[in-house]
Parts: C-alpha cells; sequence; structure tokens
C-alpha cells in the first residue's frame, strides 16, 4: 500500500512523474526516527505533542499529502520572525542535583561557557520553554530562549556564531564558513522550530507509513493544513505526528506527536505569532557585553584549552547514526528500527546495588531488568526513546517498546 493513503480520499489528482522522482529519492535516504547514543539526548531530537489545539477550521481547496509534502519541500520563505512555544514531557525521573550536576558536567566540558550552545540547548528537552526566532536569508538567524528575568541567544550573522547568556553574562563565539545558497549553517543540536523538527519526520516517510491530510486547521492567526504521520508497523512507541502547514507559504507552523502510550503529549512545538516579513537588520548584531567573560571556539576547540580538551560532541543525527559508534547495526525497518552497537567494555550490572556500587545501584534503580537468551540487562525508557544495555555491554535502541528491544536483543545471539 502506498503511504499517500489519502492520495485515494483527497478528491485532487496526483503530481507529475517529477514528484515520484523526488519521493523516491527520499525513500532512498536510509533515515531513521531516532539517533542512538544517549536515551534522553536521544529523544531531544524528536518531535512533539497532543493533536493541534487551536480554533477555527478555515475552508481551504482540496489537496493530497503528496502535494502537501511538496508544498513544504518546495517552500522557499528565506525571512520570517515569530514566537514559539516548546513544551516537552518525555516522562523522566527527577533527577534533583544529579541532573543539575551533570549539566555543569557538560558546560565545564566544553570550556567552561555556560553559553555553549552544546550544553544549553539541551534544557529545552524538558518542560516549557518561549523562543523567539527570526531569519534573514541562509547567513543570518537569531534563537533566543526566553527565561525568568533572562535570556539565552544564538545569533548567526555571516561568518560570525554568536551565543550569549545574559543569566551568568557570558559570551560564546564560534565562526562558521559562508551558507550555500538553501544551507543553513546556525548550530543545529536541537531542533527548535516546527520546520525543523517536520524535516526530520519526514525522513522517515517510506511505505511503513501512513500519511494523509486530516482537515485544516489555524495556527498562529493563518489558515493551514493538517498533515497526519502515523507508523503502519507495531512496535513502535510513535502514535502519530501532525503537521500544521502554512497554506500559502507551505512552512510548518505546528508539528505535534502523540505517543502510544496515550496520555499528555510528549512535547508541543508551534508559532504563537509568525511573520513572514523581512526582520531589522539590527536583529543580528551582536557585541559582547562590558565586562562579559567571552570564550572563543575555533573548529570546534576551545583557544584556551590545550589541544588535548575537546568540546563534547552532540547527538548523532539521523544520516550520521554510525559516526564514532564501532560494529553499529540496525535491525528492523522504518519505525521499528533497531540500533544495535557495542560499547567495547562490561555492561551495566543488573543484579545488586553492590556488584557495580551506589552509582550502578541508582541507575539500575531507574530501569526495568530483563532476561533472555542475551542473559540479562536493564531496559531504561522515556515515553519516547528506549534501550536495552546488556550485561555484556551491547546496546540496543530505538523509538520502540521494550518487548521489542528484548525481541531483537535474543534474535541476535
Amino acid at each position: 500500500m502506498a503511504p499517500y493513503e489519502s492520495d485515494r480520499t483527497a478528491g485532487a489528482e496526483g503530481l507529475p512523474d517529477e514528484a515520484d522522482d523526488v519521493r523516491a529519492g527520499r525513500r532512498k535516504a536510509a533515515r531513521y526516527v531516532v539517533p542512538v547514543a544517549v536515551v534522553g539526548v536521544a529523544a531531544a531530537t524528536i518531535g512533539l505533542v497532543p493533536a493541534l489545539a487551536d480554533s477555527g477550521d478555515p475552508s481551504l481547496p482540496k489537496i493530497t499529502a503528496e502535494q502537501l509534502i511538496e508544498k513544504i519541500a518546495k517552500s522557499d520563505v528565506q525571512q520570517l520572525s515569530g514566537t514559539v512555544k516548546v513544551s516537552t514531557d518525555l516522562g523522566l525521573p527527577s533527577l534533583g542535583g544529579l541532573e543539575s550536576g551533570m549539566l555543569s558536567g557538560a558546560t565545564e566540558g566544553s570550556g567552561g561557557s555556560s553559553a555553549d550552545p552544546q550544553s544549553k540547548l539541551m534544557e529545552l528537552a524538558s518542560g516549557t520553554h518561549t523562543v523567539r526566532v527570526a531569519a534573514d536569508g541562509p547567513d543570518k538567524a537569531k534563537v533566543s530562549v526566553l527565561e525568568n528575568a533572562a535570556e539565552y541567544s544564538i545569533i548567526h550573522n555571516g561568518n560570525d556564531v554568536w551565543a550569549y547568556d545574559s543569566k551568568s553574562n557570558e559570551v560564546y563565539h564560534s565562526t562558521a564558513p559562508a551558507a550555500e545558497k538553501g544551507e543553513e549553517k546556525a548550530p543545529k543540536d536541537v531542533p527548535t522550530t516546527p520546520k525543523e523538527l517536520a524535516d526530520e519526520a519526514l525522513k522517515s516517510v517510506d511505505d511503513t507509513t501512513s500519511v494523509t491530510v486530516d482537515g485544516t486547521a489555524q495556527v498562529a492567526g493563518r489558515d493551514a493544513y493538517k498533515l497526519l504521520i502515523k507508523p503502519k508497523q507495531s512496535g513502535s512507541t510513535v502514535g502519530a505526528i501532525t503537521v500544521a502547514v502554512d497554506a500559502k507559504t507551505g512552512v510548518p507552523l505546528k508539528f505535534t506527536l502523540v505517543p502510544t502510550s496515550g496520555g499528555a503529549a510528549v512535547v508541543d512545538a508551534g508559532f504563537t505569532q509568525v511573520a513572514f516579513a523581512k526582520p531589522a537588520a539590527s536583529t543580528f548584531d551582536f557585541t559582547p557585553p562590558k565586562g562579559a567573560k567571552v570564550t572563543e571556539d575555533k573548529d570546534g576547540k576551545d583557544t584556551r584549552e590545550s589541544k588535548e580538551s575537546k568540546a563534547p560532541e552532540s547527538a548523532p543525527s539521523h544520516g550520521d547514526l554510525g559516526k564514532g559508534l564501532d560494529g553499529l547495526k540496525t535491525i528492523g525497518k522504518g519505525w521499528s528500527t533497531i540500533a544495535e552497537f557495542d560499547t567495547g567494555g562490561q555492561g551495566m550490572p543488573s543484579g545488586s546495588s553492590s556488584e557495580g556500587g551506589d552509582v550502578s545501584g541508582f541507575l539500575n534503580s531507574l530501569g526495568d531488568h530483563v532476561k533472555g537468551k542475551f542473559g540479562s540487562g536493564t531496559v531504561f525508557s522515556t515515553r519516547l526513546v528506549n534501550a536495552l544495555i546488556t550485561d555484556d555491554g551491547k546496546v540496543y535502541a530505538g523509538a520502540v517498546t521494550k518487548d521489542a528491544l528484548v525481541k531483537a536483543a535474543n534474535a541476535a545471539h
């Protein structure tokens, strides 16, 4: 069955052969729903919430799912500004001081700057945040996360990328080569806009996916189509993804993801205000405030540190899952894909805390102990991404259920 089910029901003609070629090319790209290094980091790169809650049901011309996807792909909007509300509920246990300590450790590892985007943007992986965005072509962009009486901003202007944390009055500066046409060079550690999240979801559209047009909505005062993406396979933790697409420009305005477990949304990200006009040039100007601590970074290395001191790597993207992971294999396909790799050492003891000390005992208390042909292991879960770590150091991870992980591990032994 073709993934574009609404091609049969929307009452509009399909796209010409050229569109079929585009779709075929997209399917050939081996993309997966989740990166697979650390469960929490992986979950941060996936998308968002329950069904669209905006009022209004505008009357718009009929459109097929394939035509709507092509509308997104062909969108040439280069200038916009707006406010995005992002809410994330991965169902992670509260780690209290340990959680803040881990974030602090990541900051120290990146040269001691609280403004380093690689650690700072990970805060979007939990809670509710207000984000202001602005763009003027591929070489000018600004993303600001508004906090209580503080603001964290990343400004990309030409070859310069600045990050500023007003709370600590720290600045992080790096350089980036000028972007090619249509290419964005600003940091992309964590998707922050509906378009970035939609792009990630659309990479997974293949014959394991049902894609339909699910009516219309109004988002941020604009008429939009709702694109509904659902896995056809069993075993995935992804229930459904809805993308609200601006009817006029083709820009995704809101992205939602519902887990198969139901309940509260995993994440909700959508524009509350948006304008497709050229932002003021001053929007992208930045000069470090007087007295601010400035950390210079070039080619991923802090110039104040020794050559051995490297900034931590960000989570792998869907396109480079195997980078830095020896022996990475994938099991299954589509939404039920599971990544398998060997840590090269002993896994986490899944017995008493005395086997691995206090830290091992604490971590084991956060997971579910399982047994099978692979021996013993521990499954660490969020509401979207799960990972099985066996006692012999093997890792199985993906946006799949615990039972799917155990089944995969059994089959591998």
